[in-house]
């Protein structure tokens, strides 16, 4: 299968990883973000509204925090996703504050195929920083 016209320009990824990214599904993307969380020693917290239970509508998806260094809030796509509104109004929120220790990021298959979230989940603060 070739993948689709906007997988094709992640000249980053190899070919089947862009149709692997096509056709990651957005629970497949968080099982594998919240896991690599918890390897990397963070606390980790999924936020679904798809449940009775869950939360107001557009929550990001994960709240990842290591003590004492940063938290992370996470929206989490498929690689085509769209955002709601609720989502784009929590995202301009958290943006806003978003300096320092406080951190917003969209991930989607493609950055956990790229390698750019283990960056994020990986790097260590500097004493004194």
């Amino acid at each position: 299968m070739k993948p689709c016209r906007s997988c094709a320009t992640l000249s980053y990824l190899t070919p089947a990883q862009q149709v692997i990214a096509h056709r990651m599904l957005e629970k497949d993307l968080s099982q594998a973000v919240f896991d690599m969380a918890r390897d990397y020693g963070w606390l980790a917290a999924r936020y679904p509204t798809w449940r009775p239970t869950g939360t107001a509508a557009g929550v990001p998806d994960l709240l990842l925090v290591r003590a004492g260094e940063e938290i992370i809030f996470a929206e989490l796509k498929n690689q085509h996703g769209k955002f709601t509104t609720a989502q784009d109004e929590w995202a301009n929120a958290l943006k806003g504050i978003a300096e320092g220790r406080v951190l917003y990021f969209t991930w989607r298959p493609s950055h956990l195929l790229g390698g750019a979230i283990e960056a994020v989940l990986a790097w260590e603060p500097r004493a004194g920083a």
